[in-house]
């Protein structure tokens, strides 16, 4: 921090005895200086310039007729009355820095001392009060012209300012007796010449105060005397004129002092006489004597009078100063008054200051808040800009997905296309496979299974998981779902406990020597664990399909519809009727029931868990597979699980089982209904009529022309139609997925498929594989590949991922409506 180290300027302001004229001169300094760095210098003058004569309460005496000590006595009063003043003008002059030098007692003149002073302490800034002059000399006209000499002879460095109780007046004139004082206002007020009292010059500068010289004389006796009054402030209303008055009085009679000048006259006549008289003869004494006497009669009576005038003059001022006794009281109250309110006002301002403060942290904390909001705001306005970008990006994007959706659409249609034509040739070889089969047993050759070991079917089964496990009817069976060589297999588990291994091995090479479309096929066995490893159905078992009320479950989420119902029933027929017909010696199932039926991808149904050759009477167990399978049949028509016929069942006619019929696979056609139940209740009717001779043959071709006449309605265009359960369309599952979804090595959908050399999709992981052990050849049509790169098919990819939404999709809306 920098201290300023600038010296203030000094104002002399000259003041005498007078406290009025003296606050006048104080207050009119500190205004016109108060925009400045100023101190004041305060030059003052006693009464005791004069040491002829002292000024006592009786009037102004001799020196020399008081006592040292009496002198002195009233040396220290007037000195202490002195600084008791000098210290009221410090106090007034407040913060302005304030000295006093006082002007000691000279024998020259009192206005060649003030200029003597203005030389040595250079004064450049001087306010004289005009009484000040009149420590030189009692007369008023000695202390105008003694100010007149100092405005004359002052150097020229030096401002003078003369002032008359608290008014500037101005000194004009050229000669030493020639004159004028002027107010402000251009007024004269006195004269040089002129003797001129400062009672009359305060009355012409403030004509207003309405200060009149009055030679009435105020006593008591003119008015009544105060009363006692709770108004003070009316009674010094009431006298105020009148403490005026006085006041003026009082000046007039210091001023004047006529007959105080008499009596020191007198005085001072009678001295020179007594030192006249030392010289003198005798008789000349006695005439002096003589005459002083008189003289001093008369200087008695004056001074009596002047004792008189002085007890007049004691009772007014007591009189005054119990007046301006009780007038303090009530500015004491009021003042009171006041600094309380100035300190409520004082508290009420800091109040105010504080919530000032407050508003103003407020007022800064919203600045900043809205600074921030201002910020967020073009924050938020450039990621509009960029969002609106982003968006007309993603438009373009949009529009390119919808061309490619349209192109992928086309690409469907031809993929589709591409389906039906690999689905004929499917079916084309199977039924080519089928055949080959049965010349091949009819020769007595055996068809090629594997045997595996048991790491390799605890590895294909997880070491058969519970989560692999199926499950029947609510049960848990002993078949796991697991995958051998990229091949998804059911492996059935036979307990230890119940085969021996001959039987077990018997079982293994009747399902090994019997191939048919609509029988279960074997892949492979593992002795050491009694699994036989048989290919996988995907579509699970008809009583689950039928009977199930999970119906819309994940994996058999279809029913089947009437036309679905009529060729299971015709290819169940066929692959019971090749059991019947296997030779040396047939084979009957023995336990056929819609568990024992299993449904591929397709729905393409295959026989399951079928017996070994019959040994006793085979005619009886042909019947019994027959009454099953007729069983089977109105089960499929009605939908109901008969696990026993019952005698009143078989008196059934077709007409009452009709109306039996399930409504899940959509509206049965009538006739085809009842010749389907016709054939049902023919397989019923076998056990009573021992001497018939039915086999699966003739119930074959009853079936066959059931299917036919079946397949004409779907082609003119009778598309079967299936209600779903509680009016809910049932969701699509994942084992209905299109065809060209499914990995032809896994056997399921692909996640991420590649079009080999030979122009199939297969799975990456699969194809790699299979390329890795040393295959050179299509899986698909065992030609040789021509080179070994690998293409992802995206396309195929995007329709499986649109595949799988929509599936999950559909899972989502059924999940909310139940």
């Amino acid at each position: 921090m920098e201290i300023d180290h600038q010296q203030p300027e000094k104002v002399y302001v000259a003041i005498g005895s007078d406290i009025i004229d003296g606050f006048g001169a104080l207050k009119f300094a500190l205004k016109k200086w108060s925009s400045e760095f100023i101190s004041i210098v305060i030059l003052h003058a006693t009464n005791d310039i004069c040491k002829d004569f002292v000024f006592t309460p009786f009037g102004k005496l001799p020196a020399s007729s008081l006592s040292e000590e009496k002198l002195k006595g009233l040396e220290r009063a007037e000195e202490a009355r002195n600084d008791k003043i000098l210290a009221k003008y410090i106090t007034y002059c407040g913060k302005v820095k304030a000295e006093v030098v006082k002007i000691e007692r000279h024998d020259k003149p009192f206005q060649e001392v003030l200029l003597e002073l203005i030389s040595s302490l250079k004064i450049s800034k001087l306010v004289m009060a005009l009484t000040f002059m009149r420590m030189s000399s009692r007369k008023s006209r000695s202390a105008i012209s003694g100010s007149f000499f100092v405005h004359r002879h002052k150097p020229d460095y030096c401002e003078l300012f003369i002032i008359c109780y608290g008014q500037i007046v101005f000194l004009k004139g050229e000669g030493e007796n020639d004159g004028v004082i002027e107010d402000d206002k251009g007024v004269m007020v006195a004269r040089i010449q002129e003797r001129t009292s400062f009672k009359n010059w305060f009355g012409k500068i403030w004509p207003e105060k309405g200060l009149k010289i009055g030679k009435s004389k105020l006593s008591p006796s003119s008015s009544s005397q105060p009363s006692t009054c709770n108004d003070s402030t009316s009674i010094w209303g009431k006298y105020h004129e009148e403490i005026e008055q006085y006041f003026n009085q009082l000046m007039s009679s210091n001023e004047e002092g006529t007959e105080n000048d008499v009596v020191d006259d007198i005085l001072m006549k009678d001295r020179s006489d007594a030192d006249i008289l030392e010289h003198m003869r005798t008789k000349e004494d006695i005439e002096a004597v003589q005459a002083k006497i008189c003289s001093t009669q008369e200087a008695t009576k004056l001074l009596r009078k002047q004792v008189q005038v002085n007890i007049e003059r004691q009772r007014k001022a007591k009189w005054a100063l119990s007046l301006c006794n009780s007038r303090v009281e009530t500015l004491n109250t009021l003042t009171e008054d006041e600094i309380t309110k100035r300190t409520n006002c004082q508290k009420e301002l800091d109040t105010r200051k504080e919530e000032f403060y407050k508003l103003e942290n407020e007022v800064e904390e919203k600045r900043t808040k809205l600074n921030y909001v201002v910020e967020v705001q073009h924050e938020l306005s450039s990621k509009l800009e960029s969002s609106n970008l982003e968006e007309s990006k993603a438009e373009l994007q949009l529009e390119k997905a919808v061309q490619n959706r349209t192109r992928m659409v086309h690409e469907m249609k031809v993929l589709r296309g591409q389906r039906d034509v690999l689905q004929r040739r499917i079916e084309f070889c199977r039924e080519k496979d089928a055949i080959g089969n049965s010349s091949r047993m009819s020769d007595g050759d055996s068809f090629y299974y594997r045997k595996f070991t048991a790491d390799e079917i605890r590895a294909a089964t997880n070491d058969f998981a519970s989560c692999l496990r199926f499950k029947s009817g609510r049960q848990w069976s002993n078949v796991y779902k697991g995958h051998v060589q990229h091949i998804s297999v059911a492996i059935k588990q036979s307990d230890l406990s119940t085969f021996q291994s001959q039987d077990f091995m018997s079982m293994v090479e009747l399902y090994g020597n019997i191939r048919h479309p609509h029988l279960l096929g074997i892949i492979g066995f593992c002795s050491d664990l009694n699994c036989i490893v048989f290919e996988y159905m995907h579509n699970g078992c008809l009583r689950d399909r039928l009977f199930s009320n999970l119906k819309c479950s994940k994996g058999q989420n279809h029913i089947l519809s009437w036309h679905d119902r009529v060729r299971i029933a015709a290819e169940i027929c066929s692959g019971l009727a090749f059991l019947h017909q296997a030779q040396p010696r047939p084979i009957v199932h023995g336990n056929l029931d819609p568990s024992k039926i299993l449904l591929d991808r397709h729905n393409v149904t295959k026989i399951f868990d079928y017996n070994s050759p019959s040994t006793s009477n085979e005619s009886l167990d042909i019947q019994s597979d027959i009454m099953a399978f007729g069983n089977i049949i109105l089960q499929i028509l009605t939908g109901r699980n008969f696990a026993f016929l019952e005698v009143e069942t078989l008196k059934m006619d077709s007409t009452a089982i009709i109306g039996f019929l399930d409504d899940q696979p959509g509206k049965w056609p009538q006739d085809l209904a009842i010749q389907l139940c016709n054939t049902a209740l023919k397989c019923l009717s076998g056990i009573n009529l021992e001497a018939q001779d039915l086999n699966m043959n003739d119930v074959m071709r009853d079936l066959t022309r059931i299917r036919q006449k079946a397949d004409k309605m779907i082609g003119k265009g009778k598309k079967p139609t299936t209600n779903t359960i509680d009016k809910r369309r049932c969701l699509p599952d994942p084992g209905d997925a299109p065809a060209i979804f499914f990995c032809p090595i896994y056997q399921d959908i692909m996640k991420n498929p590649y079009v080999a050399p030979d122009g199939f999709s297969y799975e990456l992981e699969a194809i790699e594989a299979w390329l890795a052990t040393g295959h050179d050849s299509s899986p698909m049509t065992n030609l040789k590949f021509k080179n070994r790169l690998l293409t992802p098919n995206h396309t195929l990819h995007s329709m499986i991922e649109e595949w799988h939404y929509k599936f999950k999709h559909s899972s989502d809306v059924v999940s909310v409506n139940n």
